[in-house]
């Protein structure tokens, strides 16, 4: 399998791409339509819109398929970007750039592909809008017509949607600007320093833990919390109380998670601070609380990320000097809420990312981009390692036999069960249809054989099939691509043995 060659421009072409700020973005009816009529009008059982970015294909919008999110390696779109007119392949399997895409030797099983370039006003290729088949399907210069002018069409609702987002940003920093202005400079410099805290390498709860001493100063509270909602319920992940309250005080919110009719149960879904300057009159408030002394408390959504839902509670005892919150506690807790859910999301949408572009999407094990990173660590690093290239033999007969589907399984029975029996140091990367390597300490090699038989015998539950031959090479022997040569070699020999004694 080849990989497209970068454009010229490149950097340009990714700036354009960023500009339209389409990556991640959720579902959206017209590019969901857009996809739709491609299927119909090319009359086709899949059709996509991918967007090119640095390291990957992300999609946008399909039909036929779930996701086509991909490694740039493993792209065929990122093909398509390298010229104006439609690329078409009616025959993956008889072009040697295609012939070994985990697209086209696994799900959707692409046989015929026909993408159109996403062209820019300013003459970038960002994306493509496409569609494949399974089997032969021969195009006429009219679907190739539509197919460019549901091209464009995509374009055209990308500068529609840029547009609307400018204008939402343009309305959103006048307001904000508005509410800077209303602030005191106190309260400006409490909301840098949040601002500064998000950029430090902190766990989320250490983040969270720093901001909330900050605003209990700024707003002037005796104690501000974050609240974490889980599957198996609520907890005080962190607090900051005042100096004044007593033993008693600083923990009365610890019992919170007992508390299971109170205000704060009903604020799981929430997405709006919740304000109260009288607390004790809410049909809801808990007498231990009213007791010990709440008169004002405020909650400030931080938002749900993974099924965790966390809230900042902060609060006044009824001998507070503050007796309400006011409009510049209101403003300064809620746009240090916004900070601190913006920063939140950016790491969970980085360590996604990062993950995602990590992981082969069909058997859960590391993918060749992996394996590059990866391989150049052990190489800057002086303990010797292996490196073993495992070749799955007889899947084509399975998927041949009880279909792709099957044959996945197999894949991924294999890949998880090999995962599990190796080292913890060591590694499985999904480099093919049916190849993977594993990088480990060179001392491992007796342990990663038992562990291959463990793997083999796990995926023959599934569906019978020959095994698997394998290649080992050392550190020493070679580096980068050359070393995954000599390990190709060595195990292209072992299957030719393998083959020679079936047969005979």
């Amino acid at each position: 399998m080849t990989a497209a060659p970068v454009p010229d421009d490149e950097y340009a072409r990714l700036l354009a791409l960023a500009g339209y700020e389409i990556l991640d973005t959720p579902p959206e009816d017209a590019f969901d339509r857009a996809t739709r009529l491609a299927a119909h009008l090319l009359r086709t059982p899949v059709a996509f819109i991918n967007f090119v970015d640095q390291h990957r294909q992300w999609s946008k919008a399909a039909v036929g398929v779930t996701d086509t999110t991909a490694p740039r390696s493993d792209s065929l779109c990122a093909w398509t970007i390298l010229q104006d007119t439609p690329l078409v392949i009616e025959d993956t399997h008889q072009d040697p750039r295609f012939m070994d895409n985990p697209f086209v030797t696994g799900d959707p099983h692409i046989h015929m592909y026909a993408g159109a370039p996403l062209i820019t006003p300013t003459g970038h290729r960002i994306g493509t809008l496409c569609v494949t088949d399974t089997q032969p399907h021969a195009l006429t210069p009219a679907d190739l017509t539509a197919l460019q002018d549901l091209a464009a069409m995509v374009v055209a609702e990308l500068e529609l949607r840029r547009v609307t987002l400018q204008l939402q940003d343009d309305l959103g920093a006048q307001t904000q600007l508005s509410g800077e202005l209303r602030r005191t400079l106190a309260q400006a410099q409490v909301l840098e320093g949040v601002s500064e805290l998000m950029e430090l390498d902190l766990s989320p709860e250490e983040l969270t833990l720093a901001a909330a001493a900050l605003l209990s100063a700024a707003v002037s509270s005796d104690s501000t919390s974050l609240l974490v909602f889980e599957e198996d319920g609520l907890r005080v992940a962190a607090a900051a109380s005042h100096s004044r309250l007593s033993p008693a005080q600083r923990l009365l919110f610890s019992q919170l998670p007992e508390w299971t009719k109170s205000v704060t149960h009903t604020l799981r879904e929430t997405t709006l601070p919740l304000y109260l300057d009288n607390y004790p009159q809410h049909p809801k408030a808990v007498p231990e609380v009213v007791a010990a002394g709440v008169r004002q408390i405020a909650w400030v959504p931080l938002g749900s990320r993974g099924g965790v839902t966390s809230l900042l509670m902060a609060v006044r005892f009824e001998d507070h000097s503050v007796g309400a919150w006011r409009r510049g506690d209101r403003a300064l807790l809620e746009a240090a809420g916004r900070t601190m859910r913006s920063a939140l999301d950016r790491r969970v949408l980085t360590e996604t990312a990062r993950q995602e572009a990590r992981q082969d999407a069909r058997t859960g094990a590391l993918n060749r981009r992996a394996l590059n990173e990866d391989l150049l660590v052990r190489e800057s690093g002086t303990p010797p390692f292996l490196l073993a290239m495992l070749d799955l033999d007889g899947l084509k007969g399975v998927n041949d036999r009880e279909g792709h589907v099957q044959g996945d399984k197999v894949l991924r029975v294999f890949a998880g069960t090999l995962g599990v029996e190796l080292d913890s140091g060591a590694h499985l990367y999904r480099v093919g249809g049916d190849e993977f390597i594993a990088l480990m300490d060179s001392r491992e090699v007796e342990v990663f054989y038992e562990a291959v038989e463990v793997a083999v015998l796990a995926a023959r539950q599934v569906a019978p099939f020959g095994g698997v031959s394998v290649g080992v090479a050392y550190s020493p022997e070679a580096q980068g691509a050359a070393l995954m040569a000599l390990a190709d070699t060595r195990m292209y020999e072992v299957k030719q043995r393998r083959q020679a004694l079936r047969q005979g």
